[in-house]
């Protein structure tokens, strides 16, 4: 339904993941018996979610683990790893730094040039360990890197920036073609971030292997205080599913969509594959990881940007390793941890055996839905200070 709200400007009605529940099912499924693999770029992921490319949360050792563990983490390029030999000493000065100085600090990391020779080193270290590597960059690095990503036998090349489209305008600049890069690199690439129908059917037209659905939803993401754009993720997700259902059925070819931020609990990504999402990314659940390299801490993918910092420092704490916050058994009450065992059992109280079916189950819009009966809880965590 849309609105008018004056100039004959039209507005449309969105919705978050706070704003919206999943309905039971009809039939119930025992969570042992349901799957949770998927496909993605060819290979065969045992768990449908991936870690962020932000240098907080992942570096080669959670790259690493989260293969071994079934799921996949990404490696910026653009990042500390491949600025310096030995990073961890710049991630101590990141997270040590005074709330005040902390974007200036980060800024000034980041001035050090990428060095080539990293991006090989770096990728080389996560397969020597027979793991899937998937590596991230920003559109502009993407036709030298991928070049050295598949020397170095990198499975996935990930294309990213705040926003993504196949159409850009510079005076200044030649743009990156996406689509040569796509079709001539030899690696499946996913592109992203986008929100809307029309462009995540640009993107899959030209032969992007998946689509990051997400425009400022993350936790140390400041793109929508700092430019007022993006769309909230169970609105944007379905939008972006809508587009893949209709080119599989105009090509034939399936086409992912990862619903990319915003996801704090085990809720949120359970509404996401509903949505439509066949896979889910995120950052602030794997820096509470005891094994995370930001110590606790991590930054937003914008924040060195030089000119407009669109990212924050925070502080989500150090919770459990990071075996329990994918796998369980969970520590906290609160969905912060057994992301998968909290799927199974979203699946088997919907009645779905597989993800495809859990993108057919029901939401509703219920914006009550965290809080009704909840005074209890609320007034409980206050008193202890949370």
């Amino acid at each position: 339904m849309a609105f008018f709200i004056g100039r004959d400007k039209e507005v449309r009605r969105a919705y978050g993941f706070d704003e919206v529940a999943i309905v039971p099912g009809s039939l119930t499924v025992d969570p042992e018996d349901t799957d949770i693999s998927v496909e993605l770029c060819g290979h065969k992921l045992q768990v449908p979610i991936l870690a962020s490319a932000m240098d907080g949360v992942v570096d080669p050792k959670i790259a690493i683990e989260l293969g071994k563990l079934g799921a996949l983490g990404v490696l910026n390029l653009d990042g500390i790893y491949t600025r310096y030999k030995n990073p961890y000493e710049q991630i101590e000065k990141i997270v040590s730094a005074p709330d005040d100085k902390v974007t200036e600090i980060i800024q000034q990391i980041y001035k050090e040039p990428v060095k080539e020779e990293l991006i090989y080193e770096r990728i080389k270290e996560i397969k020597k360990e027979n793991v899937l590597c998937a590596v991230s960059t920003i559109p502009q690095n993407a036709p030298k890197y991928i070049q050295i990503a598949k020397q170095a036998k990198a499975d996935i090349f990930v294309i990213q920036a705040t926003v993504v489209t196949v159409k850009h305008y510079s005076s200044s600049y030649g743009c990156v073609d996406l689509e040569k890069i796509c079709k001539e690199s030899g690696l499946p690439v996913i592109i992203g971030n986008c929100v809307t129908y029309q462009v995540a059917l640009q993107l899959m037209e030209i032969g992007a292997s998946a689509v990051l659905v997400g425009v400022g939803p993350g936790a140390a993401c400041t793109t929508r205080q700092v430019l007022g754009i993006g769309v909230p993720q169970i609105t944007s997700t379905v939008d972006c599913a809508r587009a893949r259902d209709f080119y599989f059925k105009k090509t034939g070819k399936y086409v992912p969509v990862i619903t990319d931020g915003g996801i704090i609990t085990s809720g949120d990504m359970c509404k996401s594959f509903v949505a439509g999402a066949d896979l889910v990314m995120f950052g602030s659940g794997f820096a509470k990881a005891k094994e995370a390299p930001g110590k606790g801490y991590h930054w937003g993918m914008a924040m060195p940007h030089f000119y407009l910092p669109r990212g924050a420092r925070i502080y989500v704490g150090t919770t459990g390793s990071l075996k329990e916050i994918l796998l369980g058994p969970s520590k906290t009450d609160d969905g912060t941890q057994n992301f998968v065992g909290a799927l199974r059992t979203c699946m088997g109280n919907v009645g779905a055996r597989r993800i495809k079916e859990l993108q057919l189950a029901q939401l509703i819009i219920a914006p009550e839905i965290k809080t009704e009966g909840k005074r209890y809880q609320k007034e409980q965590r206050v008193g202890m200070g949370k």
